[in-house]
């Protein structure tokens, strides 16, 4: 009998299951647990399993870097009305209304931490997050428009429902790199997230997109619907600085 139920088990794709069912069906004779305890013990492990197994995998896939999570970033270093925003990112319903998140800041303020901090808390939730800097996504974008595969490429991002857009204000691009960026963003526009963080001030954009017109048809997209952060603090790479050295 018990042959016959790992066989089916097999069939089925219930590793977890099968794994615990010698244990659980012992304990359930011992303990005179009903059919339906039984089952609910053998299901809820499984599907548990399969929850872990799911949020490892979106982990990897994120390429977020390590240890920029909630916990390592120290959230009083925020002004009140910046944290008070961030709190209340983190239900993750910006994903379900598409909506933007724009951090804005100095170098060293955190801003890539920070962004990195609230996917995190996302993929624990059971939802796909992309990372990636502005530079690379843009050659990787040129190298797959090279080799006609630009509409799967568009594809595979549309599987996220976040994408991590970082250090936009770093690009110095050519014009068709500009072209295939503001594609990116028209893609993006209302079918998924972008959690986007910068160096420059909107008002410094055409620095990027090498034009005044470009530049405000590209805020436009990402302004439409989204939440602004602006990490107004002193730099934390040197406050460590300063902390070593007073050491």
């Amino acid at each position: 009998m018990k042959k016959l139920l790992k066989e089916n088990l097999n069939e089925l794709k219930l590793p977890a299951v099968k794994k615990i069912l010698d244990e659980t069906l012992k304990n359930a004779i011992e303990n005179s647990l009903s059919y339906e305890d039984l089952l609910i013990e053998l299901f809820s492990y499984e599907c548990n399993q399969r929850r872990i197994k799911k949020i490892e995998r979106y982990t990897r896939q994120s390429k977020i870097p390590y240890g920029k999570t909630l916990e390592s970033f120290d959230l009083k270093r925020l002004p009140l009305k910046t944290r008070q925003k961030f709190d209340a990112l983190l239900d993750g319903s910006f994903l379900d209304r598409k909506e933007n998140v724009l951090l804005f800041g100095n170098p060293g303020t955190g801003k890539t931490h920070l962004a990195c901090a609230l996917a995190c808390e996302q993929i624990q939730k059971g939802r796909k997050i992309l990372f990636t800097t502005c530079s690379l996504l843009v050659q990787n974008l040129l190298l797959a428009k090279s080799e006609l595969k630009l509409p799967a490429f568009f594809k595979k991002l549309e599987s996220f429902e976040g994408l991590i857009l970082d250090d936009i204000g770093y690009v110095q691009q050519s014009r068709e790199e500009v072209e295939i960026l503001f594609t990116l963003l028209s893609q993006r526009y209302e079918t998924g997230s972008i959690i986007l963080t910068s160096n420059l001030p909107f008002s410094k954009w055409s620095q990027i997109f090498k034009d005044k017109m470009t530049a405000a048809a590209a805020i436009d997209r990402l302004v439409h619907h989204s939440i602004i952060l602006e990490i107004n603090v002193e730099s934390y790479r040197k406050q460590e600085a300063q902390k070593n050295k007073k050491e």
